[in-house]
């Protein structure tokens, strides 16, 4: 059988996303400028995909900007804020472990003369709390934190932060990276206290190469890309309605019977881990069960290189990811791992499972057997 349990890195669409994206560049194919009927009806998808992501959030529409995904959210978000509010301060704030689309960013700023904190996280994953309070100082402009990470899953205390932040310094901008949290929580910005949110459209069962931004209303901020004007001006270039379209059906459909759905994922979080602590020499990474995200559960297996047995499962049709899918396709030593004290032999020995909305028991329990059958003979492999 197949058992694909590398839902952080994408996810099947939902059958809904492929027929409207199929209509609409078969039939609704205008453009959603034009002044014609054709273009009309295009935006007319626009609007009503802007609508169920507002909905979801419970903030206004105009606070929703389309983009090409999580990459150009972030982009956006810390760019785009750090070089509108520079006259009030070039200090900003971030963790060790962010997504490269963050971390790579920091650094860009960095070299256009920001000054950038990175705050440690603790072995399980998580922020240090006394360390954002002591970082944030009268130049500080913007904060940015992920809320649930990409490769162990740990949660940040997103809500905590936000009152560090504005009991500290209110002005302070916060951005959270919700690609991993969004579909999976229900969040609200405005209680939250987050004045930026980046999605991606492809990891909740919607059509890759989408995403947006929430962007609290005032909040100061500069485009990246400059062209018609669409979109208020804050991201220009013709929408892609398609893609649009199918992210506001994945919108909708991820969050019907959203708590039975997070109950059934935590129920296969917790069949996965209480099976493969059957096997010996093995290392769970992250907070506990029920503190870490539902759908994401980091193993390190001693003895094996990650690569050699993500291959060795791929021939048993059993896909996984060895850390991030998201910054190359060429294993690399996992930032992640380092920084919350992952012993240096399990650095290259760790692979990451994630579940979806199409996860079944019957995939968990196939690669449970199939790692009891593998372990063993590689790590005999290995040794010779």
């Amino acid at each position: 059988m197949e058992a694909y349990l590398d839902n952080s890195a994408t996810t099947c669409a939902f059958a809904r996303v492929c027929d409207i994206m199929m209509k609409t560049m078969s039939e609704d194919y205008g453009n959603p400028s034009s002044m014609h009927s054709k273009g009309f009806h295009a935006e007319h998808y626009v609007k009503e995909a802007r609508e169920a992501v507002a909905k979801s959030l419970r903030v206004s529409d105009r606070e929703i900007l389309f983009t090409s995904g999580g990459t150009e959210s972030n982009n956006l978000a810390l760019i785009g804020c750090a070089m509108a509010n520079k006259r009030s301060g070039n200090h900003l704030i971030t963790t060790v472990f962010e997504h490269a689309s963050v971390g790579n960013t920091m650094r860009y700023l960095e070299e256009q003369g920001f000054r950038v904190t990175y705050l440690p996280v603790d072995h399980e994953g998580c922020v240090s709390l006394k360390a954002l309070e002591e970082a944030i100082c009268p130049d500080t402009i913007l904060v940015s934190v992920m809320y649930v990470n990409n490769e162990i899953g740990s949660v940040q205390p997103i809500e905590e932060i936000a009152r560090i932040i504005r009991r500290k310094k209110p002005d302070v901008l916060f951005h959270v990276d919700a690609i991993q949290a969004y579909g999976k929580y229900v969040i609200r910005p405005k209680r939250q206290g987050i004045d930026l949110l980046s999605v991606s459209g492809h990891k909740i069962h919607g059509p890759k190469g989408t995403g947006f931004l929430y962007v609290r209303d005032k909040v100061k901020m500069k485009p990246l890309i400059w062209g018609g004007e669409q979109q208020r001006g804050m991201r220009s270039g013709t929408e892609n309605v398609p893609g649009i379209a199918g992210l506001g059906e994945a919108v909708k459909e991820i969050y019907k019977d959203h708590e039975a759905r997070i109950r059934k994922m935590y129920e296969l979080k917790h069949l996965f881990i209480d099976n493969i602590k059957e096997l010996d020499d093995i290392v769970i990474n992250g907070q506990p069960i029920d503190q870490g995200a539902p759908h994401i559960v980091s193993v390190s297996f001693r003895g094996v290189r990650s690569e050699v047995l993500l291959h060795a499962l791929e021939e048993r049709e059993i896909y996984v990811s060895a850390g991030s899918a998201c910054s190359s396709n060429h294993p690399a030593v996992s930032g992640t791992l380092k920084s919350i004290g992952v012993e240096n032999d399990l650095l290259d020995s760790t692979l990451r499972f994630s579940f979806g909305v199409f996860t079944t028991e019957a995939e968990i329990l196939y690669t449970v057997q199939v790692l009891k059958e593998l372990l063993p003979m590689l790590r005999r492999f290995r040794r010779s």
